[in-house]
Parts: C-alpha cells; structure tokens; sequence
C-alpha cells in the first residue's frame, strides 16, 4: 500500500505537506535557520509521528478492553546525535494513563502490544534509535 504527498515550497523557509488524510501541514524553520516558526519542524514531526501511531494503537485497545482510563498521554524526549547529517539515536517514551480505577496490568499490556507489535513507526524509528518505553499510572484512588 503507497502514501502519497506532494510538499509545496511556500518561499523562504516555510512549505505546505499535504496527507493522505486530506489535512495539510506546515513546514517551517525557526529564525536561527532562516525561518518565521510558521510551521513544525521535520524531526519534531517525527517524533509526533511515533506518539501518534503508537498513541493510536493504545486508544483502540482501550477501547475494545474496555478499560476506564480518564486520559493519557505520551512525552518524548530524544537526543540528536552532534555530527552532520544529525538524526535521534535516543528516544524515551513515556506513557501516562489517568484515572480512578485504572487497571494497570491490562494497560500494560496495550502499550506493549503497540511498542512490540503494532506500531510501524516504532519499528522504523528502531532501524536508527535505542529505544525505551516507560509506563506511569495517575491512579486516583489508589
């Protein structure tokens, strides 16, 4: 199955991606590069792409479990190697689920389905990155 975009230069810095989806984005650098900030920055976007593809894989396993969970959400933080071209070599996800009654051995077991299973973007960014996942539980009522 192909994806198909077409990014458009929009002068200076800045371009416009289109998605399969049918929602376009903006591209830009920040001042220090030439740019206005009018736009997400191409690694930054990569690093969105893991949370979201992953993210999207533990919302639908919440949801065909069942599982009352509040909110979640997913930090990232990676490290840029320094030599030119430079890429992530570390990433650390974190997972953080919210709630009163959260069950976290199922939980769990979403995020590691995603991680291990079901993310392409997780798989890909382990073709250039160490990659870790962590898992941390806001229980209300415990």
């Amino acid at each position: 199955m192909a994806n198909h975009i077409t990014t458009k230069w929009l002068g200076n810095m800045k371009f416009e991606s289109t998605n399969p989806s049918g929602h376009n984005l903006f591209i830009d650098a920040g001042p220090e590069n030439g740019g206005n900030s009018e736009g997400y920055r191409p690694k930054a976007l990569m690093l969105s792409g893991l949370a979201g593809c992953s993210g999207l894989d533990v919302a639908s396993l919440i949801k065909k479990m069942k599982l009352d969970v509040a909110d979640f959400s997913i930090e990232i933080d990676a490290n840029l190697t320094e030599e030119h071209p430079t890429y992530y070599d570390k990433v650390t996800m974190q997972f953080h689920f919210y709630g009163d009654n959260l069950d976290e051995k199922k939980l769990q077991r979403a995020v590691d389905l995603s991680v291990e299973k079901y993310c392409g973007v997780m798989e890909m960014f382990r073709q250039f990155a160490t990659v870790s996942v962590e898992t941390y539980f806001h229980n209300k009522s415990a």
